[in-house]
């Protein structure tokens, strides 16, 4: 079951009129199972699979919390993590690791070929056992205690809006919430439905379309392609993955608030960050969080945070401590490597290392750059090094990858043009699109809110737009792209 589906629009309908007609106990017994049979919709047999990893970490963290022995709270965490990391491991990992070592016995001479194993990547795995190793870790830091009704930590771990491809929730911020059901606000109900309205558009008419674009240019051979080319290719496909996961982050927090539960955002117009460290204050804000105090921090040494907003704008650190900048490489090797299991994910993740790295060495020297030219230079670069970090994200290879980049470098590879003359117009006008909604959505709501009659009109004539697009386009055509990580 997918979010860009009647089926799903359905299923949320029904669980909903129940979640308000049921008192506590059976209200999380729904909320539990209508998860389980979420997920089971992919398949049913990973659902153990996903069990298994919350089940450890409900008995570790009780144990951790009932224990004042260091060694034994120590031995629980490493259980936890031993057990997570184990089935992400498997599941994700050996089949890429496995390919790697049979590389390296070919480049001296033996021939090894690894067993055909047959193993496919649970659905949102990467999510739920980032979740549930975090719960624990809060446990053993102190920041929260143990849950002690498993029901209740087990809707924690499942509950459907965020399962798949988060956000990555913290226990603390959403356990409450659904132990202690919210009241039933009108406005609540008013700000789901438009999130969950506006998420589908983003994915059904805007992203799924970029897409077709996107995979018949990345389907082209890198020697048909111009330089241009593979600056519109990278436009066009950060267009689509924002659209995307923004879309899915947008009808997970919308489901969640129809049932009074309020989520963290997850997005704040990341392609108008003015640095490296702006853009990953806004993107995937719940993710870089998590990476911030469960990796970042600690292998810096550093305070760790408790919460999963700020993103890894509040993990800058001294640029001029070795172990600052040998945490950032780490870190953002194993940010890409969580991302996918291949090395151009890896070389995503050390691409915007190095663009971090060198802005924590350049931001010293520009101290008397005025504030304009700072803001506006600053968000054409970061713009463009983020679209262009799409580039390993998207191609099939790292040696496409080079060869694409390359490109961006022969000043004669410019004016060859590889691909149809839309798509030049699509990435502009898309580009423009985002520009006037953000203007919007920061200069001219604030002032028309204060006019009431003109807001409402307004708003009643995008949403009117949005839900006859939606009408026309809404069919499962894709899956969200997060859903294989």
């Amino acid at each position: 079951m997918i979010f860009n589906s009647v089926t799903f629009l359905v299923f949320l309908a029904v669980v909903v009129a129940l979640y308000w007609a049921l008192p506590r106990g059976p209200r999380l017994w729904l909320i539990f199972l209508a998860s389980l049979t979420f997920y089971g919709f992919w398949r049913v047999e990973f659902v153990p699979v996903m069990m298994a990893s919350a089940v450890t970490d409900y008995w570790a963290a009780r144990g951790i919390y009932r224990t004042s022995q260091p060694r034994r709270r120590k031995l629980l965490v490493l259980l936890s993590l031993a057990v997570n990391l184990g089935l992400l491991g498997y599941f994700k990992y050996l089949l890429f690791f496995a390919d790697n070592v049979s590389g390296l016995f070919q480049l001296f001479g033996a021939d090894w070929q690894p067993p055909a194993w047959n193993i496919i990547l649970p659905l949102g795995i990467s999510f739920y056992t980032f979740q549930t190793i975090s719960y624990t870790i809060d446990v053993y830091r102190g920041f929260i205690k143990p849950e002690r009704d498993f029901v209740l930590y087990a809707c924690y771990v499942t509950f459907f809006p965020q399962l798949v491809a988060g956000p990555v929730l913290r226990a603390a911020e959403v356990i409450h919430q659904l132990s202690e059901r919210p009241p039933f606000l009108a406005d609540d109900l008013a700000v789901g439905l438009r999130r969950v309205l506006y998420g589908l558009f983003l994915k059904v008419v805007l992203a799924d379309n970029i897409a077709l674009l996107v995979d018949q240019g990345f389907a082209q051979p890198t020697t048909a392609l111009g330089a241009l080319d593979v600056l519109t290719l990278a436009f066009l496909f950060g267009f689509q993955i924002y659209f995307d996961f923004c879309a899915y982050s947008h009808i997970a927090l919308g489901s969640a608030r129809i049932m009074g539960i309020r989520f963290p955002e997850n997005f704040n117009f990341p392609y108008f960050a003015s640095s490296p460290r702006d853009f990953w204050k806004r993107w995937h804000i719940s993710l870089s969080s998590w990476i911030r105090d469960y990796l970042y921090l600690p292998l810096a040494g550093a305070k760790v945070h408790d919460r999963s907003t700020g993103g890894l704008a509040q993990a800058v650190g001294d640029p001029r401590e070795v172990k600052h900048s040998r945490a950032l490489f780490l870190t953002w090797a194993i940010m890409g490597l969580w991302h996918g299991a291949a090395w151009t994910f890896v070389f995503w993740g050390l691409y915007h290392a190095i663009f971090i790295f060198a802005y924590r060495k350049t931001v010293p020297l520009l101290k008397n750059v005025s504030h304009e030219v700072a803001r506006y230079g600053g968000w054409l670069i970061t713009l463009t090094v983020a679209m262009l970090s799409w580039i390993p994200f998207r191609a099939d290879s790292l040696a496409t990858t080079f060869a694409m980049y390359a490109k961006l470098f022969q000043p004669g590879q410019y004016p060859l043009l590889g691909l149809r003359e839309n798509n030049y117009l699509i990435a502009a006008l898309v580009l423009l699109g985002m520009i006037g909604v953000y203007l919007g959505q920061v200069v001219v709501v604030p002032k028309l809110k204060h006019r009431h009659v003109a807001y409402a009109f307004a708003e009643s004539a995008a949403f009117g737009g949005i839900i006859a697009l939606v009408f026309i386009f809404l069919r499962p055509i894709k899956q969200f792209i997060y859903f294989q990580f």
